[in-house]
């Protein structure tokens, strides 16, 4: 059976059926932007509703509060990263894809209805958490079944271009998140967006949800039967058969994730918070950041379909290494938008490198029958330690007075990602996705 032949007979969409495939690109990546704009609108408007949830002590002690809820939903990520990719190898990537987008949906609606801390007490940061917790056992099974359903339906020779839209999404939804929010503060003042505003945004990340479990039920599966039967198909056991690449992932995500969370979702916190920013201009200025970021994602991904998934990864790993610190002690003291608009996309051209290719480089370490499983698992694992706590971590280390400290703490984790980078296989010669399952597939 020839590698095209397997293509077909995977998910019914041949070779040059373009339209269809796109279509399977669109109505996988809905979901996720949905996913991910419900998870960080959270984050966005923190600055609004921690005083409401946690009333006691400065707006540094609020959002340090509010930042520790936040790294708690990263500590559901790999339950629902098992639960899901278990879903996803066993049972097919598009089941998987809409009962996490539903649970997503059930998140949000519950924060957008909460009682504040006037009205119940501590009872009200206690629901906060339970729908936090939700909301990231659903996206801990998102990023490794989306990563996987986007990799499979995409062309090998623009396996990077297609991918890459994955975090187009994911940028997508902070940039949506943070937009909506932007928008509400043109037309309600400080007090309504305290009291009442910061609601809104939830309110709609969960009627969208709904509409984006609709786009997916439309979804073809790309996976088969044969597939899902395999001996060790969608758990541990499996997935463990393949240590060095579930290292190699965990690698990754530490120092990826890290310094995606630092110069996204933290940073507008780190500019009204450490460099005296006014929170207004703050959001105008990472809405300008995201947008761009965002329509980064396509080229680099194209990039790494010419020069190999293995060297973008280097790419990422010396860059992060050299211009973390320089950059985030710059933007400590920068007063001008403009100018923190160009160090913020400076950063994140170099983090692109990764992001571009994130779940596509992780998903050819993996064979198909523990695909879903072995991305998810090893990225939420790195990411919930890592990714989830970036905010925290750099507002501890703001409370105690060395703030610096974080910044070489990037750094070190980014170090972990490039040695990573460096002892990995080049998936243009060493890899699981297209000629294995070509093999798998002729049972």
């Amino acid at each position: 059976m020839t590698t095209a032949t397997a293509h077909v007979h995977r998910h019914g969409i041949g070779s040059t059926d373009t339209g269809r495939r796109i279509w399977a690109i669109i109505g996988g990546s809905s979901g996720n932007l949905v996913e991910w704009y419900d998870f960080y609108v959270y984050s966005f408007t923190a600055l609004y509703f921690a005083s409401e949830f946690f009333p006691k002590g400065d707006q540094t002690t609020q959002l340090l509060n509010a930042a520790g809820i936040f790294a708690a939903g990263f500590l559901m990520r790999p339950i629902g990263s098992w639960f899901f990719g278990r879903i996803a190898d066993k049972r097919g990537r598009r089941v998987s894809m809409m009962i996490a987008v539903i649970m997503m949906c059930a998140g949000s609606l519950m924060v957008a209805i909460l009682p504040t801390y006037a009205s119940i007490g501590v009872a009200a940061p206690a629901l906060l958490l339970l729908a936090r917790l939700l909301q990231g056992l659903s996206v801990g099974g998102e990023y490794g079944t989306s990563a996987t359903y986007m990799s499979e339906v995409a062309l090998a020779k623009h396996r990077g271009f297609f991918a890459s839209f994955q975090y187009v999404t994911l940028i997508g939804g902070q940039l949506l998140a943070v937009l909506v929010l932007v928008i509400m503060q043109q037309f309600l003042t400080e007090a309504e967006l305290k009291s009442w505003g910061w609601r809104i945004p939830f309110f709609i990340g969960a009627v969208a949800a709904v509409v984006a479990f609709f786009l997916r039920r439309s979804l073809t599966e790309t996976t088969s039967e044969a597939v899902r039967k395999q001996k060790g198909a969608g758990t541990i056991k499996g997935v463990l058969q393949y240590p060095r690449s579930f290292l190699t992932v965990l690698g990754f995500t530490a120092g990826g994730s890290l310094i995606f969370y630092t110069f996204t979702t933290y940073m507008q916190k780190y500019l009204v918070n450490t460099a005296g920013m006014n929170s207004k201009v703050a959001s105008q200025v990472m809405t300008a950041v995201l947008l761009v970021y965002m329509l980064m994602q396509p080229a680099f991904g194209a990039l790494s379909d010419k020069i190999g998934r293995r060297t973008s990864m280097l790419c990422f790993g010396v860059f992060s290494v050299i211009a973390t610190v320089p950059i985030l002690s710059t933007l400590a003291h920068v007063a001008d938008p403009y100018l923190a608009f160009g160090l913020i996309i400076l950063a994140l051209a170099g983090v692109s490198f990764y992001t571009s290719i994130s779940g596509l480089v992780k998903a050819e370490l993996f064979p198909m029958h523990v695909r879903a499983l072995g991305v998810g698992l090893s990225y939420a694992i790195a990411n919930a330690a890592f990714g989830g706590s970036a905010e925290y971590v750099a507002l501890w280390f703001k409370s105690i007075g060395i703030e610096s400290s974080f910044f070489v703490y990037v750094t070190i984790m980014c170090g972990i990602a490039l040695i990573a980078a460096i002892v990995m296989p080049d998936t243009r010669k060493v890899r699981h996705m297209t000629e294995e399952e070509a093999k798998l597939l002729e049972v």
